[in-house]
């Protein structure tokens, strides 16, 4: 199991860009969370299998077809035994 803490800059606020991550995340089995950031940023935690955090990753630097991703920052964290995935 891998943990990474990923930030996503650009247009990515009000365009469903959280709903979108958190079922992408639940369909992959990858526990987390996603959250908006007061900067205009969202932010999430990924914990899964490499394969699975690793799509995820892809998926955030397109996002859903109204984001306009500029950049995604990507941080390896240790693993925490994460259960479920919550939007914040």
């Amino acid at each position: 199991m891998v943990r990474r803490r990923v930030v996503v800059s650009g247009h990515v606020q009000g365009v469903f860009f959280r709903a979108s991550c958190a079922a992408a995340a639940q369909a992959s089995g990858v526990a987390g969370w996603v959250a908006n950031q007061p900067d205009g940023t969202v932010e999430a935690v990924f914990e899964g299998t490499p394969e699975s955090v690793d799509h995820l990753i892809a998926w955030c630097r397109k996002g859903p077809p109204r984001a306009n991703v500029q950049r995604v920052e990507v941080t390896k964290e240790e693993p925490r035994g994460e259960s479920g995935f919550e939007t914040r």
